[in-house]
C-alpha cells in the first residue's frame, strides 16, 4: 500500500515544471486569452501548463484517472485513484499580472483525499499534505490559527463570476461579516485561500460555485493542518457540492452557523 510519498514527489516535479511555463508566459506577457464562458478565462499558459502536468503524472502512473480543468469533459471520481488538477487557479489574476495564481494537484483514492499540493507561483510557496502526515509550507510544518474569537478573525472568500444565483444572499452575508469580523479578503484563487487557512493567515474561508479541481488539494491541506472543511450544511459534500466552508474549529463553527441564517443550505435555490 502506498504512503503517497512517491506521488507527492511526482506532484512536486509536475508543479515545478508547470510553474516554469507559467512564469515564462508571465514574463513575456505574450499569450492568447479565450473565454470558456462569461468571465471564465483560459490562457495559452493554462493549456500548456496542464499538458506538462499530465505528461509528468501519466509517465509515472499511466493507469490513474485524471480530472483536470482544461481537458476533462465529465466531472466524476471513479473508484480507484484520481488526480485533480488545476494548472492555474487564479487565471484572471494571471491574465492581469496580479500576483496570486496557483498550480493545484490533488490525489484521491476511493473517494478520499490522500495527497495535496498547491504551489503559489509568484511567491514560490509550496503547500503540501499527505493524509495523516500533517501539512507543510516549503517543508516546514503548518497549523491553523488558534484564534477562537470571530470578532478578531480574518476571513477569506471568493466572488462568484459565472453563477450569480445566490448573489443577493451573498451580499447580505458579506455585509454582516464586515461588521462582525476583523477583516475580509478575496485573493482570487480558492486553492490559495484554503492554504491561507491551513497556515493561519486566515481563520476561515467560504465560497460557492467552485469545481473539484479548485478545492481537491487545498482542503486536505487544511484538514491536515488541524482545520475543518465541510459543505454549507456541515456535511462532507464539498468536493462536488459547489459550496465549501473551512476554518479553524471555532471560526468554522461560526461561519457554518451564520451561513444557515442567510442561505438555504440544503437546497440549490437561495432563501427568499
Amino acid at each position: 500500500m502506498s504512503d503517497f510519498t512517491i506521488e507527492l514527489n511526482v506532484a512536486k516535479k509536475a508543479a515545478k515544471s508547470a510553474a516554469q511555463i507559467i512564469r515564462k508566459y508571465q514574463k513575456d506577457s505574450n499569450f492568447s486569452i479565450d473565454y470558456k464562458g462569461k468571465n471564465d478565462l483560459v490562457t495559452e499558459a493554462d493549456v500548456k501548463a496542464e499538458k506538462e502536468i499530465l505528461s509528468v503524472i501519466k509517465k509515472e502512473f499511466p493507469d490513474d484517472h485524471i480530472l483536470a480543468e482544461e481537458s476533462s469533459v465529465e466531472q466524476e471520481i471513479p473508484e480507484g485513484r484520481t488526480w485533480l488538477i488545476d494548472p492555474i487557479d487564479g487565471t484572471t489574476n494571471f491574465a492581469h499580472g496580479f500576483p496570486v495564481y496557483c498550480v493545484s494537484i490533488g490525489l484521491w483514492e476511493n473517494s478520499e483525499p490522500k495527497m495535496g499540493l498547491v504551489l503559489e507561483v509568484s511567491g514560490d510557496e509550496c503547500f503540501t499534505a499527505i493524509k495523516n502526515k500533517g501539512a507543510y509550507l516549503n517543508g516546514n510544518p503548518i497549523t491553523v490559527s488558534k484564534l477562537d474569537n470571530p470578532a478578531n478573525a480574518l476571513i477569506g472568500t471568493g466572488f462568484p463570476y459565472n453563477d450569480l444565483s445566490l448573489i443577493d444572499n451573498y451580499l447580505e452575508f458579506f455585509r454582516m461579516l464586515m461588521t462582525s469580523v476583523q477583516g475580509l479578503r478575496r485573493p482570487g484563487a480558492a486553492s490559495y485561500d484554503l492554504c491561507c487557512v491551513a497556515c493561519g493567515r486566515f481563520e476561515g474561508f467560504y465560497e460557492y460555485a467552485l469545481n473539484p479541481w479548485d478545492v481537491g488539494a487545498g482542503a486536505l491541506i487544511v484538514q491536515e493542518a488541524g482545520g475543518k472543511v465541510t459543505d454549507w450544511s456541515g456535511t462532507g459534500d464539498w468536493l462536488f457540492g459547489k459550496r465549501i466552508v473551512a476554518g479553524n474549529p471555532a471560526v468554522h463553527a461560526f461561519l457554518l452557523d451564520e451561513i444557515a441564517n442567510y442561505f438555504e443550505v440544503d437546497e440549490i435555490k437561495s432563501k427568499k
